[in-house]
């Protein structure tokens, strides 16, 4: 997290740090999946995770959501040349970064100690 929100700070790098931020997305909703009693399986498909959660009725659907829809297709898009034809939205980036701490920290804090 710390890297993303220093390159959407600094502007650095637009869709390595937007990858970047759909795989952390990726990694705390298998960590609420987990804790909700899924069974860890290898995708990094953002909707599949999300269908995931709705199916398993989380209170985390409605803060998901946004962010499954605007990160879905970076992780894959923004490792490909080719895909890369609109401009960075620094403001839109570090409102993710955000959203996507927020999230984080919500999911940490149903963890035990």
């Amino acid at each position: 997290m710390d890297m993303v929100r220093m390159a959407a700070e600094k502007e650095i790098s637009f869709a390595a740090a937007r990858s970047k931020l759909a795989e952390i997305l990726e990694k705390v909703l298998k960590a609420e999946l987990i804790r909700i009693g899924w069974e860890l399986e290898k995708t990094h498909d953002l909707d599949r995770l999300l269908q995931s959660l709705v199916e398993r009725n989380s209170d985390i659907v409605s803060m998901a959501t946004p962010l499954c829809d605007a990160l879905a297709d970076v992780y894959f898009t923004d490792r490909y040349p080719g895909f890369d034809l609109d401009d960075p939205d620094w403001p839109r980036l570090r409102a993710q970064v955000e959203q996507v701490e927020a999230l984080l920290q919500s999911i940490q804090s149903r963890l035990p100690a």
